[in-house]
């Protein structure tokens, strides 16, 4: 269509939106004008008529200095005030006054807006953080504030280190949240950004390119997996990505979509299974209460940790032996050199130590471990038990409560019980039918029967039936995939309430192992007196800030909660020393040694429930220092059964 056809009127209305279009910047160059060109057409106007000559001292003024003076009455109404001269010199004025009030306060108006807006455009987060060898965070969940308050404890020891956390999310909203739950941030600033993580120019933004690690978390939405592929793709397949790899973590809650995001990822994410690792946790500790305690203490960087260490006056010498050398940190693995073989955990105490081998050690920082021989005398060879350890008999297993998680703890602990042991499920969702996913789970079980039931796991009735059977263990699966954070914890409590009094009133006693989300609530938990506490998503967080920070662990990770090869345990300290007397953790290691195992701390039973003294867990305790055992008391082992 020939726009030529529409009236004037229109046309100039539609080049007048147009411009107006063009945002803030185009307005206020267009005032700019309107102003000027007032303020030269009066001038000129005044200096050809000649009406300056009947004004009262003005004579002899030329052109520049009017335009100067007609400015000056445009930015300040008030100097009209002091004008006189003939009437054509003072309209000429108001002309140009009245011009100032409409066109340059609407200038100084648009002006602040530009400012402010600008300003409030910086506070939402979008301009470009410059920084490298930072940590980026991309995404938003209630993980987070665990993952940056590990960071930062990793930092500790640094100056001037950054956390770049980039979500789709409002930045002072970010940045609030945070500062509430992570109020000390130590060495360590925090630097929030909103943007998609999926957006190439977003993850400009948060450089991306010139980080240390990054972090992908999966994000609270129906398809989390998708989300985290796609910000995986966005990263190794940006047309300016850098050229050395990316030290990338990011979490998949679903195994089939493994293998897609190893491809999108190009193999240079570390994949952490959220849901198969709490399973596995779960599995272990729903049969060796307080061990979700040593997982946290060697997962976190608060206290003890794993490290790599070489030294070559150990080249030779047979792993075993080495084992006491290591006074207050713990040997507990050995990493070939590379291409001569695979990490390995609690390897077979005869193995050799080669020539670039580097020594897996549990300490509570790298500039501690030393090594030198162990005090003269220092195993009391009376003190060591030599007794079998009896062979593990068919058992009952109940299971209150359902999410997606609780599929992957059913499958790992068929792995752990004896064939013909029982298992029984209660849980009810509302809005969800559960019978047909239970049961798919029962159907691949080998060593286990399974049980479901769909009953409200909060009713005292329900629970009082399912109690009645002999169940010597049970587990209650948090609610999270079906309600709030908040509200699935205090489902949990309320059931551990119940079944804490069932249990006292009836006079019986058995294992309760809880999974909670929020490790804020694992205080108002102890008044339950449940035996072990699983904080789901801070294991997740723990485990993924350890990738992050040194991604040569994970194959010791993956080999310490694969059932096979060895894993952690907590055995009867009966089994292994004389009870009731004092022994040192000399002796200790010595007779565990014996048995093809590592002895890392222990757990007494007395401080079970005692916060301030870690529920009684010691790691990688001194290993001069005497101790009694009683006996229900533990000891923490590396071992392959």
């Amino acid at each position: 269509m020939n726009t030529n056809r529409h009236p004037w009127s229109a046309r100039l209305r539609y080049a007048f939106d147009n411009y107006m279009a063009k945002g803030t910047i185009a307005l206020i160059f267009g005032l700019f004008l309107l102003s000027l060109l007032i303020i030269v057409a009066v001038s000129v106007v005044l200096v050809i008529s000649g009406t300056l000559a009947g004004s009262i001292d003005t004579e002899g003024i030329d052109l520049p200095e009017m335009l100067w003076r007609s400015m000056l009455r445009t930015l300040d109404p008030g100097t009209m005030g002091g004008d006189t001269g003939t009437i054509p010199f003072v309209l000429s004025m108001l002309a140009v006054t009245l011009g100032g009030i409409f066109v340059i306060s609407t200038l100084i108006g648009v002006l602040s807006s530009g400012i402010e807006g600008k300003l409030d455009e910086l506070r939402k987060g979008h301009s470009k953080v410059l920084e490298s060898n930072h940590t980026v965070i991309l995404g938003w969940s209630r993980q987070i504030f665990d993952i940056i308050g590990e960071i930062v404890l990793a930092n500790a020891n640094q100056r001037r280190q950054h956390i770049v956390v980039m979500a789709d999310k409002d930045k002072v909203e970010m940045e609030e949240e945070i500062r509430q739950r992570v109020p000390d941030t130590k060495t360590t600033r925090i630097i929030c950004r909103s943007g998609s993580p999926i957006e190439l120019a977003d993850l400009a933004t948060a450089s991306v390119h010139t980080s240390r690690s990054v972090i992908v978390l999966a994000p609270e939405s129906e398809d989390p997996d998708t989300e985290v592929i796609k910000t995986l793709l966005a990263i190794t397949n940006d047309p300016v990505r850098r050229a050395e790899p990316y030290r990338i973590v990011a979490e998949i809650r679903e195994p089939r979509n493994v293998v897609v995001a190893r491809l999108a990822s190009g193999g240079e994410a570390q994949l952490v299974l959220g849901g198969e690792l709490i399973g596995r946790i779960a599995a272990q500790t729903c049969r060796q209460p307080g061990l979700s305690v040593v997982y946290q203490d060697l997962l976190d960087f608060d206290g003890d940790e794993m490290y790599f260490w070489s030294s070559p006056e150990l080249v030779g010498r047979k792993f075993g032996e080495c084992l006491p050398l290591f006074r207050n940190s713990s040997l507990i693995g050995i990493v070939p050199a590379p291409g001569t073989g695979e990490p390995q955990l609690n390897p077979a105490m005869d193995r050799i130590i080669a020539a670039g081998d580097r020594l897996v050690i549990v300490a509570e920082d790298d500039d501690t471990i030393a090594h030198a021989d162990p005090p003269q005398n220092a195993i009391n060879e009376a003190a060591i038990v030599v007794r079998e350890q009896a062979s593990a008999k068919p058992d009952a297993t109940l299971v209150l409560g359902w999410n997606s998680r609780t599929a992957g703890l059913l499958t790992e602990l068929d792995k752990y019980v004896a064939p013909g042991s029982r298992l029984t499920v209660i849980a009810e969702a509302p809005g969800h039918d559960l019978a047909g996913e239970v049961n798919a789970v029962g159907g691949r079980l080998t060593n286990l029967k399974l049980t479901y039931r769909a009953a409200d796991t909060t009713d005292r009735t329900v629970l009082d039936e399912a109690t009645a059977d002999d169940h010597g263990h049970v587990v209650v699966m948090s609610y999270s995939d079906y309600f709030d954070e908040q509200r699935a914890d205090a489902r949990t409590l309320v059931t551990l309430l119940h079944l804490r009094d069932i249990e006292t009133s009836r006079g019986e006693s058995y294992t309760i192992v809880s999974e909670m989300l929020d490790v804020r609530n694992r205080a108002l938990a102890a008044v339950t007196r449940a035996d072990d506490f699983i904080v789901s998503g801070k294991l997740v967080s723990l485990m993924m800030s350890q990738l992050a920070e040194n991604p040569d662990l994970r194959p010791i990770f993956d080999d310490m909660f694969d059932e096979e090869g060895s894993e952690i345990y907590l055995k009867s300290a009966a089994d292994y020393v004389a009870l009731g007397q004092e022994v040192n953790f000399y002796t200790v290691l010595e007779s565990a040694r014996r048995r093809g195992q590592i002895a890392l701390g222990y757990r007494l039973i007395a401080l079970a429930d005692n916060a301030a003294k870690n529920y009684g867990v010691e790691m990688n305790p001194d290993k001069a220092q005497f101790v009694t055992f009683g006996a229900d008391d533990k000891l923490i082992v590396i071992s392959e059964d």
